[in-house]
């Protein structure tokens, strides 16, 4: 049984991939890479203009100036590097500008949880929720946490990763919750855990279980005791690699664990 918070970060994400403002591709931050296809105009000069195609060593092929290494440079540094080639041979003090047509070096890795899993090209500065629209929004069975994973290259010596909770969504604007991707990530949206309450409670289920989900929460959310149940002896089922073990006489405020197995049992007195 999914429960109403879950759902709401669900419909934020969709209304997030209607109503997010569109990324501007010619972003001076943008890193060209390999596969790039670059428009490049010069200013007043319209018969210079043109579209060159970044191959695998970080060229391009420009008139007049051959081949330019722009690979690895921002959108500007690359709009400089070439105007720098062109200035005083051949225009004086050429306005470049370059915008990227179509973005084909950078890609991310979309997995678990989401409508279409797959790899995902990065069309200029983009962000986890752009990604997860992109992947066709959460699927059903999803849950409110989200991992990314950057290689060595993107985040320094070492591989790093983040977890974001996608349920921050409901407390924090956007743009205090969304976190920008790289080239070389990997997201993975976990599946939801759940946990089990059964015994003497008004409506004993499967819920959708939440980090930091406490059993006095998880008893609210089953509808609280009923007159018979024995509200001291609350006892935990929990699977420890492996091993089933019993927890008695849990306290109310108890931190629960995905799969977790919580009877309340009936009073004989």
């Amino acid at each position: 049984m999914r429960n109403s918070r879950l759902l709401t970060v669900i419909f934020t994400l969709l209304l997030i991939a209607v109503w997010a403002p569109p990324t501007i591709a010619s972003d001076a931050d943008y890193l060209v890479g390999a596969g790039d296809v670059l428009r490049i105009t010069i200013y007043d000069h319209p018969d210079m203009s043109t579209v060159a195609r970044v191959d695998n060593d970080g060229n391009i092929l420009f008139p007049l100036a051959g081949g330019i290494q722009v690979g690895g440079m921002t959108t500007a540094a690359a709009s400089r590097k070439i105007a720098d080639k062109l200035d005083g041979e051949y225009i004086v003090n050429p306005q470049v500008s370059i915008f990227v047509e179509e973005f084909r070096s950078k890609k991310v890795m979309i997995i678990g949880e989401v409508v279409r899993p797959g790899l995902y090209e990065l069309s200029g500065p983009t962000t986890l929720l752009e990604s997860i629209s992109k992947a066709g929004g959460l699927s059903p069975g999803a849950g409110s946490i989200a991992t990314i994973r950057r290689p060595a290259s993107a985040s320094g010596p070492k591989e790093s990763t983040q977890t974001i909770n996608l349920g921050d969504l409901m407390n924090m604007n956007q743009s205090a919750v969304d976190v920008p991707l790289y080239d070389g990530d990997t997201v993975t949206v976990a599946k939801a855990g759940v946990i089990y309450v059964t015994g003497q409670v008004n409506r004993p289920s499967a819920y959708s279980f939440e980090p930091g989900t406490t059993v006095i929460k998880a008893i609210t959310m089953a509808g609280g005791f009923t007159q018979l149940a024995s509200q001291k002896k609350v006892k935990i089922i929990r699977k420890v690699n492996g091993q089933e073990q019993v927890l008695e006489r849990v306290p109310l405020h108890e931190v629960l664990q995905p799969d977790d197995v919580m009877v309340v049992p009936e009073s004989f007195f």
